[in-house]
């Protein structure tokens, strides 16, 4: 692949990453109310979500959704073990039905939200980053 196309493509998936960053941001400060899906962020992005989905998965070897629900579990992650918000509350500020967050959360991490949030900081480790 020629330089300039690779830099490009580097370039696209950066700018993706930093996107989820300030959007999940923006939702838990309550600057936004909703999760956008793939195509919006693609849109926002000035991007085919065709071309935004094939660029990251080529750069990275994983497809945007794999990063989308990574970073939405850091950030649950951390909602979990800095603040008093109960599971529920976490879900909704996430955009979820606090019985699927749940799920989600176990199914990513294998433990359930509130096992995370009783789990000692010592004891957490990158097995418990994500296990899909």
């Amino acid at each position: 692949m020629p330089k300039a196309i690779s830099g490009r493509n580097e370039e696209i998936t950066e700018n993706y990453l930093k996107f989820l960053d300030q959007h999940l941001a923006n939702l838990v400060e309550g600057r936004e109310a909703d999760m956008l899906h793939i195509n919006e962020i693609a849109t926002q992005l000035f991007l085919d979500p065709g071309h935004l989905s094939n660029t990251v998965k080529l750069v990275t070897g994983h497809h945007p959704c794999y990063f989308f629900d990574k970073k939405i579990i850091e950030k649950a992650k951390q909602l979990l073990k800095g603040t008093n918000l109960s599971v529920s509350e976490i879900a909704r500020t996430l955009t979820y039905d606090p019985s699927n967050f749940s799920k989600f959360f176990r199914k990513m991490t294998g433990l359930t939200p509130g096992d995370f949030r009783k789990m000692p900081v010592e004891e957490i480790s990158e097995k418990f980053t994500m296990t899909k």
